[in-house]
Protein backbone atom coordinates (compact mmCIF):
# COMPACT_ATOMS: atom_id res chain seq x y z
CA UNK A 1 0.00 0.00 0.00
CA UNK A 2 1.44 3.47 -0.80
CA UNK A 3 0.56 6.71 0.20
CA UNK A 4 0.23 9.35 -2.35
CA UNK A 5 0.96 13.05 -1.73
CA UNK A 6 0.15 15.35 -3.77
CA UNK A 7 2.05 18.26 -5.50
CA UNK A 8 0.37 21.79 -6.23
CA UNK A 9 1.64 23.05 -9.31
CA UNK A 10 1.18 26.04 -11.55
CA UNK A 11 2.78 26.97 -15.07
CA UNK A 12 3.60 30.67 -14.98
CA UNK A 13 2.73 32.07 -18.70
CA UNK A 14 6.17 31.62 -19.92
CA UNK A 15 6.23 27.68 -19.64
CA UNK A 16 2.42 27.24 -21.39
CA UNK A 17 3.10 24.12 -23.73
CA UNK A 18 5.97 22.67 -21.20
CA UNK A 19 5.57 19.62 -19.82
CA UNK A 20 4.86 19.64 -16.16
CA UNK A 21 7.59 18.05 -14.04
CA UNK A 22 7.04 14.04 -14.19
CA UNK A 23 9.53 10.66 -13.45
CA UNK A 24 11.08 9.32 -16.32
CA UNK A 25 10.79 6.07 -14.99
CA UNK A 26 8.60 3.61 -12.60
CA UNK A 27 11.42 4.07 -9.80
CA UNK A 28 13.14 7.45 -10.36
CA UNK A 29 13.56 9.52 -6.83
CA UNK A 30 13.89 13.05 -8.87
CA UNK A 31 10.93 14.73 -11.37
CA UNK A 32 12.63 16.44 -14.43
CA UNK A 33 13.09 20.30 -14.34
CA UNK A 34 12.92 21.75 -18.03
CA UNK A 35 14.36 25.30 -19.09
CA UNK A 36 11.19 27.54 -19.65
CA UNK A 37 13.21 30.45 -22.33
CA UNK A 38 11.75 31.63 -24.47
CA UNK A 39 10.97 29.81 -27.28
CA UNK A 40 13.86 30.72 -30.13
CA UNK A 41 16.18 32.01 -27.93
CA UNK A 42 19.09 30.04 -25.54
CA UNK A 43 21.10 30.28 -22.85
CA UNK A 44 25.15 29.90 -23.84
CA UNK A 45 26.49 28.98 -20.64
CA UNK A 46 30.68 29.47 -21.13
CA UNK A 47 32.61 27.46 -19.58
CA UNK A 48 33.15 28.78 -15.79
CA UNK A 49 29.83 30.96 -16.26
CA UNK A 50 26.59 30.75 -14.06
CA UNK A 51 23.15 31.80 -15.11
CA UNK A 52 19.99 31.51 -13.08
CA UNK A 53 17.21 29.12 -15.60
CA UNK A 54 13.85 29.61 -15.14
CA UNK A 55 11.52 26.85 -15.13
CA UNK A 56 8.13 28.70 -15.14
CA UNK A 57 6.51 26.65 -12.29
CA UNK A 58 5.48 27.54 -8.93
CA UNK A 59 4.62 25.09 -6.52
CA UNK A 60 2.84 24.37 -3.37
CA UNK A 61 4.35 21.57 -0.97
CA UNK A 62 2.45 20.38 1.46
CA UNK A 63 3.61 21.12 5.37
CA UNK A 64 6.73 19.08 6.73
CA UNK A 65 8.13 18.93 3.28
CA UNK A 66 10.89 20.52 0.81
CA UNK A 67 11.94 19.93 -2.75
CA UNK A 68 15.83 19.62 -3.53
CA UNK A 69 16.62 20.82 -6.71
CA UNK A 70 19.14 18.40 -7.63
CA UNK A 71 22.23 17.96 -10.79
CA UNK A 72 21.35 15.46 -13.61
CA UNK A 73 23.99 13.06 -13.76
CA UNK A 74 24.27 12.82 -17.99
CA UNK A 75 24.77 16.39 -17.98
CA UNK A 76 27.36 16.43 -15.21
CA UNK A 77 29.44 13.82 -16.80
CA UNK A 78 28.90 14.37 -20.49
CA UNK A 79 29.20 18.11 -20.80
CA UNK A 80 30.15 19.44 -16.75
CA UNK A 81 26.98 21.37 -15.39
CA UNK A 82 25.75 21.01 -12.28
CA UNK A 83 23.60 22.84 -10.14
CA UNK A 84 26.04 25.52 -8.47
CA UNK A 85 23.94 25.17 -4.69
CA UNK A 86 23.83 21.45 -5.23
CA UNK A 87 21.03 20.93 -3.42
CA UNK A 88 19.18 23.87 -3.67
CA UNK A 89 16.00 23.64 -0.68
CA UNK A 90 12.62 24.83 -1.53
CA UNK A 91 10.86 25.26 1.52
CA UNK A 92 6.94 24.33 1.73
CA UNK A 93 6.29 28.18 2.34
CA UNK A 94 7.77 28.99 -0.93
CA UNK A 95 5.44 30.02 -3.60
CA UNK A 96 7.65 31.76 -6.09
CA UNK A 97 8.69 30.70 -9.72
CA UNK A 98 11.73 27.92 -9.09
CA UNK A 99 14.48 28.26 -10.82
CA UNK A 100 17.91 26.79 -11.35
CA UNK A 101 21.17 27.77 -10.41
CA UNK A 102 23.40 26.20 -13.03
CA UNK A 103 27.02 26.13 -13.92
CA UNK A 104 29.51 25.37 -16.65
CA UNK A 105 32.37 23.50 -14.78
CA UNK A 106 33.45 22.03 -18.32
CA UNK A 107 35.79 22.78 -21.17
CA UNK A 108 33.68 23.77 -23.85
CA UNK A 109 30.05 25.94 -24.33
CA UNK A 110 26.52 24.59 -23.62
CA UNK A 111 23.67 25.55 -24.62
CA UNK A 112 20.33 25.35 -22.86
CA UNK A 113 17.19 25.81 -25.27
CA UNK A 114 13.29 25.78 -24.49
CA UNK A 115 12.17 22.38 -22.63
CA UNK A 116 15.78 21.43 -22.21
CA UNK A 117 15.62 19.02 -18.67
CA UNK A 118 18.41 21.02 -16.42
CA UNK A 119 18.35 19.26 -13.11
CA UNK A 120 15.66 17.56 -11.24
CA UNK A 121 13.29 18.14 -7.89
CA UNK A 122 13.21 15.23 -5.01
CA UNK A 123 10.43 16.04 -2.79
CA UNK A 124 11.65 14.53 1.00
CA UNK A 125 10.19 14.93 4.61
CA UNK A 126 11.77 17.79 7.10
CA UNK A 127 11.31 17.50 10.30
CA UNK A 128 11.80 20.66 12.64
CA UNK A 129 13.14 20.82 16.48
CA UNK A 130 13.13 22.82 19.37
CA UNK A 131 16.47 24.04 20.26
CA UNK A 132 17.24 23.51 23.42
CA UNK A 133 20.15 25.35 25.03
Amino acid sequence: MTNTIFLKIRLLDHAKGLEVPKYQSAAASGLDLVAAIEEGNRVVLQPGERQLIPTGLTMELPRGMEAQVRPRSGLALKHGITVLNSPGTIDADYRGEVSVVLINLGREEFEIVRGSRIAQLVIAPVVQLEVLE
